[in-house]
């Protein structure tokens, strides 16, 4: 990383021991520990998720961990994380891995592709597009140099699979990576690890280390038809970095931004080569569906949404964990039967996916759990934080923290985004401390949030005005008293 871009990052050369979170699933929270909040607050430079989110409010100190339970007819993504940890090769070799990687290289890269395809996989970090179709762009790109990227960089608030996964079962992200690198041509993957995971850091390090000792990474495989390493990238805090493009700038040393598409990363990516980004609970799945046939994956789930989900509940939860489930249950189940409902208090509204989502209120939790159901409704399955809150938590406060966190946050290359959330996060900062702003301040924040939707370059922006447009559908009542006639 270049010297002068060192200000972008906000844990650049900062010690996390001492941290406390701030991030959504502790802000609401805050009730079960106020002192542990207030902390969390203070600091000018913010830790907004440390995955511990089933502990909330959470500090870096922490050392419980969550329920980790299947709930799928198929344990495809915690199927070494619910029953074992298979932190080192001798334990994840001995369940009978790298098995896969084997039999990918035994075919041709092109059949690889296309048992991801007929899988029905779909991102996992967020955006829900068709794995498959980007495999397939960057496998039919002509090119010399190609690499294959692990985005680790679980940073919405609420969401804690990857850090399980990186800390538990390492060598399923490196064999994964492997096999995404014979499929599509390329012999150098990375890995972009949040600094927020120093466990998962240490145990990525080992895993690679021990990789490359026992033949695996930087040796010919397939009778030296195919060679493979992998690097480790660490971030330095910054959520955009979690945005394909801008995590590709953060590889390179450049300012982290998000680029301007097209190209996308498949045709001009890492370096201005071809280049697959998928987050880790997609890259997850990969071992199985090349054990198992794209077919039986499919077989997985409902509709558009095939294959199961790992979804993260919050500490508001009776049950809070990580459970692996399939695609098509409502929502409903989990957060009654899985979660057991809540602690204390009523239900208020239930955040699937991070903050820059919609809010699913009570009254719809019936929706079936799918990526075009719950869009539907102006919510998102996104990266799996199930984060519920109850009646302690009002609309304003919610709103005032998350356009906080998200003016924070900017990369600051849109306008509408850079001033925009800063001007919402002012607006309701008065409602939250007086009761009230001006009906003039009520039409703005309307007119910030269409422009925010039409004009940002991310889905930051983007993902801000989905989760207020779901604010003034659904809770309309509680904001009408907030601005004066």
């Amino acid at each position: 990383m270049r010297a002068e871009f060192g200000s972008f990052y906000h844990l650049h050369d900062k010690s996390l021991a001492a941290s406390t979170c701030c991030g959504l699933a502790c802000f609401v929270a805050r009730a079960r520990d106020p002192a542990r909040w207030q902390r969390a607050c203070w600091p000018a430079e913010r830790v907004y998720c440390l995955g511990k989110c089933y502990g909330a409010p959470a500090t870096a100190t922490d050392t419980a961990r969550p329920i980790i339970r299947v709930d799928a007819s198929e344990a495809v993504v915690l199927r070494n994380v619910a029953a074992r940890r298979a932190t080192t090769l001798g334990t994840y070799r001995a369940s009978g891995r790298y098995d896969a990687l084997e039999r990918a290289i035994q075919r041709a890269p092109e059949e690889v592709v296309a048992a991801i395809e007929t899988s029905g996989l779909r991102g996992r970090g967020g955006a829900g597009f068709p794995t498959g179709r980007k495999w397939w762009s960057v496998f039919h790109q002509a090119a010399a140099e190609k690499f294959v990227v692990a985005n680790a960089d679980e940073g919405d608030p609420g969401a804690y699979v990857d850090r399980f996964l990186l800390e538990d079962d390492p060598h399923c992200v490196i064999e994964a990576l492997a096999i995404a690198g014979y499929a599509l041509g390329a012999r150098r993957g990375y890995v972009y690890l949040r600094a927020e995971y120093p466990a998962a850091q240490v145990s990525l390090s080992n895993a690679i280390e021990e990789a490359r000792s026992a033949g695996l990474l930087a040796a010919p495989l397939g009778g030296g038809r195919f060679s493979f390493d992998v690097q480790l990238e660490i971030g330095r805090g910054s959520y955009v970095c979690g945005e394909e493009t801008a995590l590709l700038n953060a590889i390179e040393g450049v300012r982290p931004e998000v680029r301007a598409r097209p190209p996308y990363p498949a045709e001009s990516g890492l370096f201005g080569r071809p280049t697959l980004v998928n987050n880790v609970e997609t890259l997850a799945a990969v071992p199985w569906i090349v054990e198992h046939g794209g077919d039986a994956y499919r077989a997985l789930g409902f509709s558009t949404s095939r294959g199961t989900k790992v979804e993260s509940l919050n500490s508001l939860f009776r049950q809070p964990g990580l459970y692996e489930v399939e695609f098509g249950m409502p929502v409903r189940y989990i957060v009654e039967q899985l979660g057991g409902g809540l602690r204390s208090g009523s239900l208020k509204g239930v955040i699937v996916g991070g903050p820059l989502a919609g809010v699913i209120p009570p009254w719809l939790l019936d929706t079936p759990f799918g990526f075009d159901e719950l869009q539907a409704i102006g919510a998102s399955v996104g990266h799996g934080g199930v984060v519920a809150f109850d009646e302690r938590t009002s609309i304003p406060d919610l709103v005032h923290h998350v356009f906080d966190f998200g003016a924070y946050e900017s990369c600051g290359k849109c306008t509408p985004c850079r001033l925009g959330t800063r001007r919402i996060e002012q607006i309701f900062s008065r409602i939250v401390s007086t009761g009230r702003a001006g009906r003039r301040d009520g039409d703005e924040w309307r007119e910030l949030i269409d422009t925010l939707a039409l004009t940002s370059l991310c889905g930051h922006g983007s993902g801000l005005a989905e989760f207020a447009a779901s604010i003034v559908k659904h809770y309309a009542g509680e904001l009408a008293s907030c601005f004066e006639p």
